[in-house]
């Protein structure tokens, strides 16, 4: 089968066509043929060596993609699923080695799969699992209840964007941050009040929110300047390990969205969602994958509004 990784790490220019060997499904796994996988800031760290201290414990090459979509065309040993041969779905990947979404054939545990929503072809679906099952366990996290206010910074990213969509269907209220350009973007989302982002969004959410809002998603990953927006034993979801020091009892959650790997239930739940138009997928450009290097290129340059997806 095919894959684009490195063997070598370097900027875009390293990635390349591989040829690895065909994948079979063990006892509770399942084979995808993939067709479609989005491209995340995480992928560049795989093919720029940002990771190398964790990957060298494995020999190169190394694949990139955290998240899949395509059809199921082999079902291992032991699988109890309703998901039969041919069904499109999506699926979560964490990449170790040669294990990774940008390939033909992708192996994953059983749990890690759910059908597509329904109305929805594989490139958009493949850019909900990883971010959406994220946003979903940093509110997991939080655990707020109904009522509360959640602030949520980069709002107009694709973690951003769905949890603000997530905290409405949980009934919080929200404040979010945008550009100008964006503010349009992420009232549709349903924020209650929306913000100008900057280094100083704390002190907007601040004075938008006096007594300080009940916890804040940091999408944004400002870390320790967003503390100032949180009332006294808030709390704050940690997109990469928190720098700084908490103050005021505030509570630091740091989101490991490999911990929802294998929680089947809660990625059909975000299918659900998409199907009853509570949550809103997008797709910026789908990209040929022999072009990859391209499109982390455009990744890496900002301003991507959505998922870029590499297509089989």
């Amino acid at each position: 089968m095919r894959a684009v990784g490195v063997t070598d790490f370097g900027g875009p220019e390293a990635l390349r066509i591989l040829e690895l060997p065909d994948r079979h499904a063990g006892p509770g796994e399942v084979r995808i043929r993939a067709s479609a996988a989005t491209v995340n800031p995480a992928d560049t760290h795989v093919r720029d060596g940002s990771q190398a201290r964790w990957q060298r414990l494995s020999d190169p090459p190394y694949v990139p993609g955290m998240d899949v979509a395509g059809v199921i065309d082999e079902i291992g040993e032991g699988v109890e699923t309703d998901l039969a041969i041919g069904d499109h779905v999506m699926a979560v990947v964490i990449p170790k080695a040669s294990h990774g979404g940008y390939a033909e054939q992708i192996v994953v545990p059983a749990e890690s799969v759910a059908r597509v929503p329904a109305g929805v072809d594989d490139a958009a679906a493949s850019t909900l699992p990883m971010n959406g099952l994220t946003a979903r366990l940093a509110l997991d996290l939080l655990g707020l209840a109904p009522g509360s206010t959640l602030a949520v910074t980069g709002a107009a990213g694709c973690f951003g964007g769905y949890a603000v969509q997530l905290a409405k269907v949980d009934g919080l209220r929200v404040v979010a941050d945008a550009s100008e350009a964006d503010e349009e973007l992420v009232r549709g989302f349903g924020a209650d009040i929306v913000v100008r982002r900057g280094s100083d969004v704390a002190e907007r959410i601040r004075a938008a929110v006096p007594g300080g809002v009940d916890a804040v998603a940091d999408g944004s990953v400002q870390h320790a300047a967003l503390l100032g927006a949180i009332r006294d034993g808030g709390a704050l979801t940690a997109l990469r390990p928190f720098e700084g020091d908490t103050e005021r009892a505030i509570t630091i959650h740091q989101v490991w969205v490999n911990s929802y790997l294998r929680e089947q239930a809660r990625l059909d739940g975000l299918r659900e969602l998409v199907e009853r138009d509570a949550l809103t997928l997008r797709v910026a450009r789908t990209i040929p994958v022999r072009r990859a290097a391209e499109a982390h290129r455009i990744l890496e340059r900002g301003g991507t509004r959505g998922r870029l997806v590499l297509t089989w």
